[in-house]
């Protein structure tokens, strides 16, 4: 396929050009960003023949099969419904839309379009994670009683920017790390959160959004979920924990884009180290959404996990304003 990227982003330079290149028979033919000078570089940079701030250009162009999209989160639901209106198929940068209403509408154009819709949730497309996921699968830890995640980091400065200042922009840690950690619960216990209380506060780095938040999940099996994300911690690490009636998992630094980190099980036979693929996620999550355009499988993470990660979000930034428990609802998925 032909793709077609729109954002001139940071991640797009550094991990989605080359796992759409490593695909055989797919590059990115058109970059589309706002900013006619950066566009223009940026292509140049990149070796992409075509570049432009119009992107009813690029999605003219018939040659073109496919969208990601990595713009700022209030762009995401006009360029993809845009997207699939041409009849491209759409890869998604998270969350889907600064509103559930948006993510639902985009999801459900797609399906009735016939065109393949993903969400870039990269997380659960690594080694580590779907180590993880086997683990509990196959019951190494028991009947699981909580999970536990910690993704309280540094954002570094070349990318805070709106994260950290534009609320309009879709900015603050919670649309950019809670969407994350909601579809990493959902992955790894294969149910949805039911209900959620939370606080979130602005600790040094927000400059009118939040910068960090912490909340405690209620899920259908009984499974408490704990989870801290941060902008502002530089030294803390990250990882999560699984806690079950017959073992625990101990997983470090696995909340990232690199396939690093380690995983430990401890059971009553000691500590077993797990090992686990240092596959790229990106390219994984690229494989899979190429193999769904084709009409085989479907994307790592499709619309309707995009819908419910953002639902929880939402549910979490909620629950933080008003000091209520919040029933997290998921617009019909």
């Amino acid at each position: 396929m032909n793709w077609v990227f729109v954002g001139a982003s940071t991640i797009a330079s550094q991990y989605m050009l080359d796992a759409v290149r490593q695909q055989v028979g797919n590059d990115v033919t058109w970059v589309v960003s706002n900013s006619p000078d950066r566009v223009k570089v940026w292509a140049s940079e990149h070796g992409i023949p075509n570049a432009t701030t119009d992107l009813s250009a690029a999605l003219s162009d018939p040659s073109v099969q496919a969208v990601y999209i990595s713009s700022t989160n209030e762009k995401h639901h006009g360029q993809a419904m845009a997207a699939i209106a041409a009849g491209k198929h759409v890869l998604c940068e998270k969350p889907l839309g600064m509103t559930q209403a948006e993510a639902v509408e985009m999801v459900r154009a797609a399906e009735a379009a016939g065109v393949a819709f993903g969400t870039n949730h990269h997380l659960r497309c690594s080694g580590s994670h779907r180590a993880i996921r086997d683990l509990i699968a196959d019951g190494r830890v028991g009947d699981v009683l909580s999970l536990r995640i910690h993704h309280a980091v540094h954002l570094p400065g070349n990318l805070q920017g709106w994260r950290i200042n534009s609320a309009d922009a879709g900015g603050g840690v919670i649309p950019d790390i809670v969407v994350h950690d909601a579809d990493v619960t959902r992955f790894l216990l294969k149910e949805d959160p039911v209900s959620v209380v939370a606080q979130m506060a602005s600790s040094g780095m927000g400059q009118g959004v939040e910068d960090s938040c912490m909340s405690v999940w209620t899920m259908p099996s009984g499974a408490m979920v704990m989870t801290h994300e941060s902008f502002t911690h530089p030294f803390a690490g990250s990882g999560l924990q699984v806690h079950g009636t017959k073992g625990s998992i101990f997983a470090e630094g696995v909340m990232t884009q690199r396939p690093v980190g380690q995983i430990a099980l401890v059971t009553e036979e000691g500590r077993e180290e797990i090992p686990f693929s240092d596959h790229s996620l990106y390219v994984q999550g690229v494989s899979e959404f190429v193999a769904a355009a084709a009409g085989q499988g479907r994307p790592a993470a499709d619309g309707p996990d995009g819908v419910k990660s953002l639902s929880v979000a939402l549910s979490v930034r909620e629950a933080a304003a008003s000091g209520q428990r919040i029933n997290v609802d998921y617009g019909g998925f």
